[in-house]
């Protein structure tokens, strides 16, 4: 069997539809086993990073994706975060009653979802995610018809040990024929399974779905779980909540301690760091 932790992006030949797939195992554990998740909010969770890894793949730049949703329902924080090189990392926030609750809306509750963008380089953009179904699939789908005007397909799965997913896209500048073969092809890829995505390797899955069809693959890219954080982001974030309140933090504790949330790296800043960060340069 192939290995796991797979994306790759396939196009149907002589149209403007293309797709992608995506099969999370090792990468959606180290997300998931950061925290004791009840299975309903770890299957939304990992449906989140398979959808942030779908959803990266479409645009050309280099940074970060990531799906973000507060909620007043049992889960109140969801975030999935991939980069262009697809290093995915994600949390989630929730109470214990979430443990009795599946299924988006009854998870979150009301609340807001965005998509947020973050280039190495330009503008950071921001959309917002109709919250109008119980399915994140269809609130993405809605969200890439209504902001981008892109017909798009997704078909987003996960249980307590894999995710997985596969998206559909047609291009602006289709044709009849296009709209003919979308019509056909997003019929097909309705079919899959939980259990086909989930289980079998990306050339199996789009044979069975599409055999009839001229489908080119693409190389498969790895994808793995990743945290970007680091001392020198650490100490950023320390120099965004300012001089006034780390040197308070500093009197009473004797040291600054911060721990990553997504990975739980452990950091710890003395007087000198402080020192160093505040006035460039520290006291020995």
């Amino acid at each position: 069997m192939a290995s796991q932790d797979q994306f790759q992006r396939f196009i149907f030949e002589h149209s403007q539809i293309r797709g992608a797939w995506v099969q999370l195992s090792d990468s959606y554990s180290d997300v998931t086993n950061q925290a004791p998740y009840p299975s309903s909010v770890r299957q939304l969770l990992g449906e989140s990073l398979v959808a942030s890894v779908l959803m990266s793949s479409t645009l050309k730049f280099e940074g970060t994706l990531s799906l973000q949703a507060q909620g007043e329902g049992p889960l109140r924080t969801l975030m999935a975060e991939c980069s262009h090189d697809r290093q995915i990392r994600g949390l989630a926030r929730f109470d214990a009653p979430a443990t009795a609750e599946s299924g988006l809306n009854a998870l979150l509750g009301e609340g807001r979802m965005a998509i947020t963008i973050t280039p190495s380089q330009g503008q950071r953009y921001q959309g917002v995610v109709p919250r109008e179904h119980n399915c994140l699939a269809e609130c993405l789908e809605d969200y890439f018809q209504r902001s981008e005007q892109i017909a798009t397909r997704l078909f987003l799965f996960a249980d307590d040990q894999c995710a997985a997913g596969l998206l559909l896209q047609r291009l602006p500048g289709s044709s009849d024929a296009d709209n003919e073969l979308w019509e056909r092809v997003s019929q097909l890829a309705a079919t899959v399974t939980a259990e086909e995505l989930l289980t079998l390797d990306s050339e199996t899955i789009l044979h069975r779905l599409f055999h009839e069809e001229e489908v080119r693959l693409f190389d498969t890219d790895p994808v793995a779980f990743s945290c970007s954080c680091s001392r020198e982001r650490t100490l950023g974030a320390l120099e965004s909540i300012g001089k006034d309140e780390c040197y308070n933090i500093l009197e009473e504790q004797g040291s600054i301690e911060m721990d990553c949330q997504f990975c739980h790296a452990h950091y710890e800043f003395n007087r000198n760091d402080i020192d160093h960060l505040f006035t460039g340069h520290s006291l020995h």
